[in-house]
């Protein structure tokens, strides 16, 4: 068998959990970190590999049969990352305070994987008048594609922040260019890192185990009990965020006492969930949209504001913050222990995938 082919029709066929299994594979996915031509040349003067004669996709297969060591390819990653890192860093006081300009984190309602549709069903197969789409364009999409390439461009710029942060910790080896579904290796584990935020899905979930209701209808109880109007056509999202802000705004004391339970009880599952978060974990594999599910490696930074979720977002730019929780949870990783990381999770498809994670929290009091 050919290794080489095998392990690249894994990759391109998206079975992480085949491929993570097989040995080898960890050199592989790092040799196909440098993968670009100029890199791949460059890596064969290091190694001394004749290279002289191979042209085009060949070159990749043909320095991985010349097996040079690991260990140069590791040294040779690792120079080229912190030359691109110096430039980053020069820029890097700027970028953070240009997304400290950033006020409102709202995609307007549209979002990468729907954006067209979304587009598509309520303006263009709805609307038959011209002057009547325009207007719409104006005052509507507009409006909503603002938010959108605001939210998408402070998570961009952001994200690459924090893989900055990991990237520079000694226990890690960072990926040059781009591998699919690995941004960067812990000891020899490859992990694809997904920054998020506690889910709502979650913790509506968690509440329901415990014999809660929604923190929606809580929500919608209380406001009921003040007499406060509100409309009830609104989607969750909206209804949700209008009727916590109106009642954290009221002065009666009701309100205050409804305000420090609910982020109480609220606190009380979070510490749970940190204290045995695998529950979270598979949660989060299996609910995987169809388009992107994959069984790959995976390291979640769940980014949590202990008094106020809804200002998580925030959290992605406060890098002393970030720097502080991300170095002291890599300073104790064991790669030696990683049977530890192991889960397994059931998807839509009725099969059973097992995956290495991890989970970083960052909490914000």
């Amino acid at each position: 068998m050919n290794k080489f082919k095998h392990f690249k029709q894994l990759y391109q066929d998206n079975k992480f959990d085949v491929l993570l299994k097989e040995d080898g594979s960890i050199y592989w996915l790092k040799l196909r970190s440098i993968s670009r031509k100029e890199l791949l040349v460059e890596f064969c003067t290091l190694a001394k590999i004749d290279c002289s004669n191979v042209r085009g996709t060949a070159l990749f297969e043909h320095i991985y049969e010349a097996k040079p060591s690991e260990e140069l390819l590791d040294k040779f990653i690792a120079q080229k990352y912190l030359a691109e890192r110096s430039e980053r860093k020069v820029n890097e006081t700027a970028l953070v305070s240009e997304l400290y300009k950033m006020k409102v984190f709202d995609w307007g309602g549209l979002y990468q994987n729907n954006l067209e549709r979304t587009i598509v069903d309520n303006y263009i197969k709805k609307i038959r008048s011209f002057d009547l789409l325009n207007e719409k364009i104006e005052n509507e999409i507009h409006d909503s594609m603002r938010g959108y390439v605001q939210s998408s461009w402070y998570n961009h710029w952001t994200s690459i922040l924090i893989e900055d942060i990991f990237k520079d910790h000694q226990k890690v080896t960072p990926t040059v260019g781009l591998i699919k579904k690995v941004d960067f290796f812990i000891g020899d584990i490859p992990f694809d890192l997904k920054v998020t935020y506690f889910p709502e899905g979650f913790m509506t979930a968690s509440r329901k185990a415990d014999g809660l209701p929604t923190e929606l209808q809580v929500l919608k109880r209380f406001v009921k009990t003040l007499g406060i109007k509100y409309n009830r056509e609104q989607k969750d999202k909206a209804l949700f965020a209008e009727l916590l802000a109106r009642i954290e705004e009221s002065q009666k004391p009701e309100a205050k006492k409804f305000i420090t339970e609910f982020r109480k009880t609220r606190w009380s599952i979070i510490q749970k969930v940190v204290k045995e978060p695998q529950k979270l974990i598979k949660w989060l594999y299996e609910e995987q949209g169809e388009r992107r599910f994959d069984a790959a490696n995976r390291l979640f930074l769940v980014l949590t504001d202990k008094n106020n979720l809804e200002e998580s977002w925030k959290m992605k730019r406060n890098l002393d913050l970030l720097k502080d929780t991300i170095n002291s949870h890599l300073d104790k990783f064991n790669g030696k222990e990683a049977a530890k990381l192991k889960i397994e999770f059931d998807w839509m498809d009725g099969k059973r995938y097992i995956a290495l994670s991890d989970v970083i929290f960052v909490i914000k009091e």
